[in-house]
């Protein structure tokens, strides 16, 4: 397989990760109040605001080297896992009203294709995985 073509999934999911804590970090006012609107415990959403463009951010850097790449995809799957658990219990009714905090684009997207969306990415961050192992694995 190419170069590119093993390349390809971790670079979609740098583009994701900038995106999505630039986004951010570009409405800092806007994120915060959307967070503060969250159906979390108290103090939760004050940890939030910076912990989640951080873990983005470091995703995305650690998912640039080869030799930190599976830490990067470790993380970038734990972060869509709980993106996505999030998305399917607003869909669940778990909470009676919730805003999204995403920012961009991402913000305009109805909760079921937020759900898609995000199950998406972590199909090709299960690819990258898949990769990464494969090319990892001793030949015999």
């Amino acid at each position: 397989m190419g170069t590119f073509l093993k390349s390809l999934p971790s670079a979609l999911l740098i583009l994701l990760f900038v995106y999505a804590a630039t986004s951010k970090l570009a409405d800092f006012g806007g994120f915060r109040s959307q967070l503060s609107r969250q159906p979390f415990p108290s103090g939760v959403s004050d940890v939030l605001l910076y912990l989640l463009p951080a873990a983005e951010i470091i995703a995305a850097l650690l998912l640039l080297s080869r030799r930190t790449s599976f830490a990067g995809l470790q993380l970038s799957l734990g972060l869509l896992i709980l993106f996505t658990g999030y998305v399917a219990l607003v869909l669940l009714h778990f909470w009676s009203r919730v805003p999204c905090s995403c920012g961009g684009i991402l913000s305009h997207m109805t909760w079921k294709v937020h759900l898609f969306f995000n199950g998406g990415f972590l199909i090709i961050n299960l690819i990258a995985l898949c990769l990464y192992f494969k090319e990892r694995r001793p030949v015999t």
